[in-house]
Parts: structure tokens; C-alpha cells; sequence
């Protein structure tokens, strides 16, 4: 018997309507079903609200502010529906942000725009996400593990031990790290092991658990701040179902 999965369900939110069209428009090509579009974060919550999908793909900044509507969006879908992952979309690293959004566990991405360029990766990563892991943009881990302090415990780790490291922040399995590096999973195995006993890390098999212990601390040396208790969160107020019919851009 052939059994048939269904697509991943994905609801959309850009102000720009161009780049959202496209996204769109690629997804589908790509076997996803686009179940509604928004064009502000009111319209994604009602759109939401109705549909459940799978995933919600979100631009950060949004009428009418263009500040962190998105964000605000993405940690209130996360609370009030569980059911549904998060990808925020984002032109620039926006470091405080990003780990704002991705403290608040699995089912989560940070990824910039330009990463779509590359679609079948990008299609890879919203799968993960959607199956219960975390996607992390390559930029923004570049910039956490560059990040240098008197003493800074990335110190004891070799070159290509920082390179495995990138690759657990990004959400990559030892699989998905050992085919970007061109070594065997074996040897990835040995150099993940090594670098959480330098790094006092828990081991474990769930690879999400590793990706937030690894962001945990690559913030924690990123700045001594909390990003939470610099960062103000403001709460959207959730949209009446019955609005979604009348807002919702298809």
C-alpha cells in the first residue's frame, strides 16, 4: 500500500506583496500547500486562528510600526498555538531578536531572506522545523561564535571544532554537519562529544536540546545581559475568528 503524505500546510505574513507573492509561489512549486497570506500581524494571528497550518513563515517587521510586529506575532502564535511552527524571515542579523525568538524552545527559526535564495535548502529547514526542530540562520552564528571576551571559554576548542559548533547552533544533525564538512558522522560524533566536555554542555541524543543549550550559551558569552530583560514585549491582541474571512489576501 502507497501511503501519501500530506503537504505541510504554511500560512504566510509579509507587508510586501511582491516578495510575498513569490514566496508563495515557490513554496507551492515546492509540494507545500500556502493556506493564506497576510500583509500585517492581526491579519496572521486571524489567519492562523482559522486554518491551524503546520507553519507560519514571517516577516520581523510589519505595519503599522515596522518594529518587531513580526516577532510579537511569532512568540504569540508559539504560545496560543502550539500546533503550529514559526520561521521569522529577517533582512539583517538581528541578533537580540533572533535569540528572543528562539529561547522560547523548538518549533522555531531565525532565518534571513536572502537564505531563500537557496531553495532547496530552505525548503530542508522549514521540514525541520516543522518535525519538531530548531533552524538557526548561518549568519547568525557566525557573528555569536566570533563574538571574543577576555577568557573566553571557545578558546579550548580547535578550528574544526568551532566549525562542528556552528553546525549544532545552526540545527544541523551530526548527519547534516558530517556532509557540510565532507568528514564521516563517526568523526563528527567524537568532535560533538569533545566540545560539549570542554564546554560543560549536557550530552544527549535530541538534537533540539543541543541546539538551545548551544544558543543558551552562546548568548550567555555574546553579552552579559539578559536579551529577555532588555527586550520589551509587547502582546498583540488576538483577531476574532470571524475576521479572517474578510482579511485574508489570497
Amino acid at each position: 500500500m502507497v501511503v501519501t503524505m500530506s503537504p505541510i500546510r504554511v500560512a504566510l505574513a509579509d507587508d510586501d506583496v511582491l516578495l510575498r507573492e513569490g514566496l508563495a509561489s515557490l513554496l507551492e512549486r515546492s509540494g507545500l500547500e500556502v493556506v493564506g497570506q497576510a500583509g500585517d500581524a492581526s491579519q496572521l494571528i486571524a489567519l492562523v486562528r482559522v486554518y491551524r497550518p503546520d507553519l507560519a513563515v514571517v516577516d520581523i517587521r510589519m505595519p503599522p510600526a515596522h518594529s518587531t510586529e513580526g516577532l510579537d506575532a511569532a512568540r504569540l502564535i508559539r504560545e496560543q498555538f502550539p500546533g503550529t511552527a514559526v520561521v521569522v524571515l529577517s533582512a539583517h542579523v538581528e541578533v537580540a531578536h533572533a535569540m528572543d525568538l528562539l529561547a522560547s524552545g523548538e518549533r522555531t527559526g531565525y532565518l534571513l531572506k536572502s537564505r531563500v535564495t537557496d531553495v532547496p535548502e530552505f525548503i530542508e529547514t522549514l521540514g525541520r522545523v516543522v518535525r519538531g526542530g530548531s533552524a538557526v540562520d548561518p549568519a547568525l552564528v557566525r557573528e555569536l561564535v566570533a563574538a571574543r571576551r577576555a577568557g573566553d571559554p571557545l578558546e579550548v576548542l580547535s578550528p574544526r571544532e568551532r566549525e562542528v559548533l556552528a553546525g549544532m547552533a545552526e540545527g544541523l544533525s551530526n548527519g547534516g554537519i558530517a556532509r557540510q564538512l565532507w568528514v564521516t558522522e563517526a568523526t563528527v560524533e567524537k568532535h560533538v562529544h569533545s566540545i560539549l566536555m570542554k564546554l560543560q554542555l549536557p550530552d544527549g541524543d535530541d538534537v533540539n536540546r543541543r541546539v538551545l543549550a548551544v544558543l543558551a550559551f552562546l548568548r550567555g558569552r555574546f553579552t552579559p545581559l539578559s536579551f529577555r530583560a532588555i527586550l520589551p514585549r509587547p502582546r498583540l491582541k488576538s483577531a476574532p475568528p470571524c475576521a479572517a474571512a474578510a482579511r485574508i489576501d489570497r
